[in-house]
């Protein structure tokens, strides 16, 4: 994030520089270079902006530094075949989520760094992306009613994004990819879920959870 505002510093300053130039030119009766040098400040500027949305969005992603707790999940039965999933995510406020079908997914994405990133110390980073329903049977599944929600915010201009669409403008990026884990749903059952550098991981943590886990492993 640091490298990323001093770039915007570094491209506004530059933006000013061809700002202050237009205007010597334009007094100076010189349309051509006036011209160029507006040009050129329109470019620093967009680079600059970009830049700042890229840093802020860069700061909006976890830190993956080994596997860790990235959320916990309760269910309650609400009605046959839909449930009500309490999210609880470190830094923001527990949601409660219809989910229809019989098993729960959740999706996260990742980007890993390459130098010369990670000579600037760069840590991989995460966001969890959605939580959805999921029916056991494929007809099911192509027929029902199916619910899947966000887990983070749209950002203006996303790191994940850039990396996708433009891979030319982040040479630090070594992978990005998205990892998805799911289990059964079950009333009462609470898991807990981790992500490591390779995957997403669910783990039951109580009683209703393991036995749901043990008979739909069967």
């Amino acid at each position: 994030m640091n490298l990323l505002l001093t770039l915007s510093a570094v491209f506004i300053f530059i933006a000013l520089y061809f700002v202050f130039s237009m205007t010597r030119h334009a007094r100076r009766r010189r349309p051509v270079r006036a011209t160029r040098s507006l040009a050129g400040g329109v470019v620093s500027g967009a680079l600059g902006s970009a830049s700042i949305l890229l840093a802020f969005s860069y700061y909006g992603y976890g830190r993956l530094v080994d596997e860790q707790l990235v959320s916990r999940i309760e269910f309650s039965e609400s009605a046959p075949g839909e449930y009500t999933a309490r999210v609880m995510i470190d830094g923001k406020m527990d949601r409660l989520l219809i989910l229809r079908g019989e098993e729960w997914q959740i999706d996260a994405r990742v980007i890993n760094w390459k130098p010369p990133a990670t000579l600037l110390g760069l840590d991989p980073i995460y966001q969890l992306d959605r939580l959805s329903g999921r029916y056991s049977d494929i007809d099911d599944e192509m027929s029902e009613e199916r619910t899947v929600y966000a887990l983070s915010e749209e950002m203006t201009l996303d790191v994940w994004r850039v990396a996708r669409k433009f891979p030319g403008l982040m040479p630090g990026v070594d992978a990005y990819y998205g990892t998805a884990t799911y289990l059964p749903m079950a009333d009462g059952a609470r898991f807990e879920v981790t992500l490591s550098r390779t995957a997403l991981l669910a783990r039951p943590v109580n009683d209703a959870a393991r036995e749901a886990v043990g008979n739909w492993a069967r």
